[in-house]
């Protein structure tokens, strides 16, 4: 479940930007090469992790823009993304299994 707020930001597609002139790694020495993936780079700190957030009740693992998984904010009737209250689950007959 996710609310109408953070419904906006799931419209946005996640491709890169057009590239643009005088961009930072354009001619210039330690730029980017071309071909070389940064994500796997031994400059890369920390490598690309999709799931980096755990759910706030079950612990497990979800994207990085979630706070809970879709069980659990279904469950309680929050915003998987932002954990506001969307809808009312008091009168619902939920298992827990």
């Amino acid at each position: 479940m996710v609310c109408d707020k953070c419904e906006k930001k799931l419209d946005k597609l996640a491709t890169p930007d057009t590239w643009k002139d005088g961009a930072k790694s354009e001619g210039k020495q330690g730029g980017r090469k071309i071909g070389q993936n940064m994500l796997l780079s031994s400059k890369a700190k920390v490598g690309f992790d999709p799931f980096g957030n755990k759910c706030k009740s079950c612990k497990q693992k979800v994207p990085k823009t979630d706070q809970y998984c879709q069980g659990c904010a279904y469950k309680k009737g929050l915003c998987k993304m932002c954990g506001v209250k969307v809808l009312d689950t008091k009168f619902y007959r939920q298992s827990n299994v």
